[in-house]
């Protein structure tokens, strides 16, 4: 008997598929379940239909490429080739390539992108930034050949030939377009003087213009602080570059329009407001020299002399009325002092004394009581004319 080990019949039949043709290119196509994305980057993923199913991988080597991201449910059409994993002793499809059945795949990734973004608030209106409407500057991030950019000079130059215009050549098309863009993008933002950024290219297919689809130029635009108009493609195209941008223009020719106004109707507006202006200033002066006139002759100031009489008349009653006032005001201060002054003299020690009193003091105390005083003491009488001093001989008591 010829025995064979698990590992020598895996590998054998792993073999025999290694050289059939037709399993080596081969496209299959069917519903994705049981998807899996590891950290490695690699796919695992099984293909079914109503009767059978296929285990498939799908190596990161091969699936960077894929404009979409896969998800259970969805069908698709897988190219790659059959073959054994030795260790498991299960056949299946190493996958190399992936399709949407039916629909594009880039138009999937699209629809995905947009979601995304959408949900994160990337396209907001409340984001948006206003276009200025007399910039001083205008950068342009574009390749540098074919009429997109020569449409752009032309249309600002000719409309508003007061705007400078900066040129960044930048890749638009291609695997290398989605960093160039950026790159140009950032480089025109840290400049600092420029107010608006023009970003797009002329038209094309979906793949001419899916740099401005992917999400590395989406959260570039967005995380701009200047202002930016899309303009990518023709009026029908839209990219997920136009949703983000502050303004989208349909073409490129449209975003020069909209970046700068028409000088041409500027001078134009300027020349009406002038002459409206004019007219109002004109009016104003009419209206103020009517006013004018009308106080010249219905005022006083028709009559000067007349004004100038009543004037120093209204001084003479005026100056009058404070004489008068003030002789009052002194009358009456003066009775009302006089009364005060009764009044305190009435009060008056020395009024008593001019009656026949006197005050009667020892040493330098008003001697109130015969207990201040003793025989022999010395006291000093105070009259309405002057004092006397005197020895007292004896004290009697009324009592």
């Amino acid at each position: 008997m010829n025995v064979l080990t698990v590992s020598q019949v895996n590998t054998y039949i792993k073999a025999i598929l290694d050289e059939i043709p037709h399993v080596k290119n081969i496209y299959i196509c069917g519903e994705i379940s049981n998807f899996k994305h590891y950290p490695s980057g690699h796919m695992y993923f099984t293909l079914k239909d109503a009767k059978s199913q296929l285990k498939c991988i799908m190596f990161s080597s091969d699936n960077y490429k894929l404009k979409f991201a896969p998800e259970n449910g969805m069908k698709v059409i897988c190219f790659g080739q059959i073959g054994v994993y030795e260790r498991d002793g299960v056949y299946q499809l190493y996958v190399r390539d992936m399709q949407v059945e039916g629909i594009g795949s880039l138009t999937i990734a699209f629809e995905q992108l947009k979601a995304k973004l959408e949900s994160e608030g990337l396209f907001s209106e409340d984001n948006k930034k206003p276009i200025p409407k007399y910039p001083n500057k205008i950068g342009v991030a574009t390749s540098n050949r074919g009429a997109a950019v020569e449409d752009i000079k032309n249309i600002i130059s000719r409309r508003y030939p007061l705007c400078e215009i900066i040129i960044v050549p930048t890749v638009v098309q291609g695997d290398s377009a989605p960093a160039d863009i950026v790159k140009s993008v950032e480089f025109l933002d840290n400049l600092g003087d420029i107010d608006t950024i023009i970003v797009g290219r002329g038209g094309g297919s979906i793949e001419d213009l899916w740099a401005f689809n992917t999400e590395e130029v989406a959260r570039a635009v967005f995380k701009c602080k200047t202002p930016i108009i899309s303009a990518v493609g023709h009026e029908t195209d839209f990219t997920i570059c136009d949703f983000v941008a502050d303004l989208r223009a349909p073409t490129p020719s449209a975003a020069a329009e909209l970046s700068v106004p028409d000088i041409v109707n500027e001078k134009l507006m300027i020349q009406s407001l002038s002459y409206s202006l004019d007219v109002n200033i004109s009016r104003i002066i009419e209206k103020k020299e009517e006013n004018l006139n009308n106080i010249k002759n219905n005022s006083a100031l028709a009559d000067f002399n007349a004004f100038y009489e009543s004037l120093e008349n209204n001084i003479q009653n005026t100056e009058e009325k404070l004489r008068v006032s003030f002789k009052n005001n002194v009358l009456e201060k003066e009775n009302s002092l006089k009364g005060v002054a009764y009044s305190l003299n009435a009060l008056s020690p020395l009024a008593v004394l001019s009656r026949g009193y006197s005050i009667t003091k020892n040493q330098n105390s008003v001697v109130k009581s015969i207990s201040q005083i003793k025989a022999n003491d010395e006291i000093r009488i105070i009259l309405s004319d002057g004092e006397a001093k005197a020895n007292v001989s004896e004290v009697l008591n009324n009592e």
